[in-house]
């Protein structure tokens, strides 16, 4: 008996979607969502939704697909894919991806943020959840090999109990931070985050009518349940380090490497380095999206859950409430309606 074929539908046909690749020719593992699926042997992708026609007939040219549409709804509704990947621009993901469980699709691949506004985020953690889809959000270090090796080194106790967490690069809330912190969170098997202190770079803390118009750059200082507290830095190649009692974890240049530390003997602040075995790099995308196929057949929740991927969206927006109110702010958040445009 061979394995289930799961045909995708892709709504937005630009970088992530179908394009993106060919800005990283010398990138090994596919990146976007159709190459993805084409280098799986559980993906298949059947049909494509753009409203720009130009992106529509690149994408049949590129991948051989027939079944295009101006309406990702029309799409859903006469193709009925397993699969539904949302590729479109951040301020649309919420909207679609809650039409998308609306409408019945099974699994769904939904770029991130997820949403805007936390009304948004509440909408679609219910659709999801009324409508039993399975669900996964394309925050995609919680889906790289080499991050899960620096998670499973920390559950061995191989740094001994976490203090401390550290991001480093200035980023902004919804297109980074979102990376950050839920890297951060899955990290330290994503404990609930109680409260956050944020600082955007902006002296002015207002935020009128409730809404900003840009996606902001912002550091952050929050505490999670399990007391580990998580900083961030402003500068710096997208690195991430560990800080536990008998020694520390550092994931450098986004991931390419990895250091772990230990203290030696009974002098406790003497580290010394220890070799770590470098794992393949395999694609994250494709990781994701075969996720979503194997918590559908083997009965269990995605490793990028509805409940996750909201949770985080929510420390994000909370995030601009501190620095709006200029205090730590508790989760969960108060202001529902408080909007982060995102491209």
């Amino acid at each position: 008996m061979t394995d289930k074929i799961y045909r995708v539908a892709i709504i937005g046909l630009g970088r992530m979607g179908s394009t993106i690749d060919d800005e990283f020719p010398e990138r090994a593992p596919p990146y976007s969502v159709a190459a993805s699926c084409l280098a799986s042997d559980r993906l298949q992708v059947v049909a494509g939704a753009d409203i720009d026609a130009a992106k529509r007939a690149d994408f049949a040219e590129r991948w051989g697909v027939d079944a295009l549409y101006d309406d990702y709804v029309e799409m859903i509704r006469k193709e009925a894919p397993d699969m539904v990947a949302v590729c479109t621009r951040g301020h649309l993901h919420a909207e679609m991806a809650t039409k998308s469980a609306q409408e019945g699709a099974p699994l769904i691949f939904c770029e991130k943020a997820i949403a805007c506004s936390m009304l948004e985020a509440d909408a679609l953690r219910n659709a999801v959840e009324e409508n039993g889809t399975l669900f996964n959000s394309a925050v995609l270090r919680r889906f790289d090999v080499r991050y899960h090796q620096a998670r499973d080194m920390i559950r061995n106790g191989d740094i001994g109990e976490p203090q401390a967490v550290v991001h480093y690069a200035g980023t902004n809330l919804l297109h980074g931070h979102i990376h950050s912190i839920d890297t951060l969170s899955f990290l330290l098997d994503d404990p609930r985050v109680e409260s956050i202190w944020g600082e955007l770079n902006s002296i002015d803390h207002r935020i009128p009518d409730n809404r900003l118009g840009e996606d902001p750059y912002g550091i952050f200082q929050l505490t999670f349940a399990n007391g580990v507290a998580a900083s961030s830095v402003p500068s710096g190649n997208w690195e991430f380090e560990v800080l536990g009692d008998r020694g520390s974890l550092r994931m450098f240049n986004n991931g390419t490497g990895l250091q772990l530390r230990q203290f030696q003997g009974n002098r406790s602040r003497i580290a010394a380095d220890v070799p770590v075995e470098q794992v393949p790099e395999y694609s994250a995308t494709q990781f994701c999206l075969e996720d979503l196929v194997l918590a559908h057949e083997e009965g269990r929740p995605t490793l990028g859950p509805i409940g996750i991927a909201h949770h985080l969206t929510e420390v994000c927006l909370a995030l601009a409430e501190s620095h709006r109110q200029g205090r730590r702010i508790s989760l969960p958040l108060e202001n529902r309606s408080l909007y982060i445009f995102h491209r």
